[in-house]
């Protein structure tokens, strides 16, 4: 730990001789021991249950009026760091709290008063002590958000079965290449029994695996189909013009929010959903041809 963590979440005694004779430090706010229960881990045995979390966040924030005014406009509420975890928790199933802490500290720095912020969180059910970490971050040197004007316009096309077998595919994929705007693949299973289990968790990622499987058939069928499972994947794929075919167990298995229906094209329309897609369209099993495609 830095000494300037030890020194922003230390009781004010220990603050106040560390900070003897030291010019004066800007004012903090902060949350402690803020307890959440929720869904993360990269551990298969931390996937489908909660365990707790505890945040402490302490905020460096600029000189203001709120004082003087005591008026709440004029200075950071203590809620803008619990929605900000709030927010971050709900965006997504995460597997690490290093990624967790940065989304965490980025969103508070989003503010105008913010300028700099201490992050610590710590799982509480993994063992016999707290496993935690701790960043800060200062002002400036937030992550970057994703510019969406450089991502071209994006089509989600779902191929049955016989599309993936028709003659036609490499005419289909050179049409593909040859457009400006981005094309993401899904598949469904392929035409062979699925194992049926009773656990139903057990059986979600049975189901997304004989997807998986389908798509690497996809891609050994012609290499222009590159199987990807991740937004950073996805995101790029779609800026340098990639056939991308979707792995959906990563996105599926780490939404908070994800599909209620996981049949195979429900679970694709939910992807272009989430990806803010264009367009949906199936070729396949009276469906569009491919040859009327895109």
């Amino acid at each position: 730990m830095t000494d300037d963590s030890s020194t922003a979440f230390a009781p004010l005694d220990a603050r106040a001789v560390a900070q003897a004779g030291a010019t004066a430090e800007p004012d903090r706010i902060s949350v402690r021991d803020h307890m959440v229960e929720v869904e993360i881990g990269a551990f298969q045995s931390e996937r489908d249950t909660t365990q707790r979390l505890s945040f402490s966040v302490v905020v460096e924030v600029a000189s203001s009026d709120g004082a003087q005014t005591d008026d709440v406009d004029d200075i950071l509420s203590y809620d803008t760091i619990t929605e900000a975890i709030e927010a971050e928790l709900a965006a997504e199933r995460l597997n690490l709290l290093e990624t967790l802490a940065e989304r965490v500290a980025d969103r508070i720095l989003s503010e105008p008063q913010p300028l700099r912020v201490f992050v610590r969180i710590e799982k509480l059910d993994r063992g016999p002590g707290k496993l935690g970490v701790e960043i800060v971050r200062i002002r400036g040197a937030a992550t970057p958000q994703r510019d969406p004007d450089m991502v071209p316009a994006l089509r989600v096309i779902f191929l049955e079965n016989d599309a993936i077998s028709d003659p036609g595919l490499p005419l289909f994929l050179d049409r593909l290449g040859a457009d400006p705007r981005a094309f993401v693949l899904c598949v469904g299973p392929a035409d062979a029994a699925v194992p049926e289990v009773e656990d139903h968790a057990a059986q979600r990622h049975i189901d997304l695996l004989a997807i998986e499987q389908n798509a690497w058939r996809l891609s050994s069928i012609d290499a222009r189909c590159v199987v990807v499972g991740t937004r950073t994947e996805l995101d790029w794929g779609m800026k340098n013009n990639q056939i991308s075919v979707w792995a959906p167990a990563k996105l599926v298995l780490d939404a908070v929010d994800g599909p209620d229906d996981a049949t195979p094209q429900n679970l694709a329309r939910w992807f272009a959903a989430v990806m803010g897609a264009d367009a949906f369209v199936t070729a396949g099993r009276g469906h569009s041809g491919l040859a009327d495609l895109p």
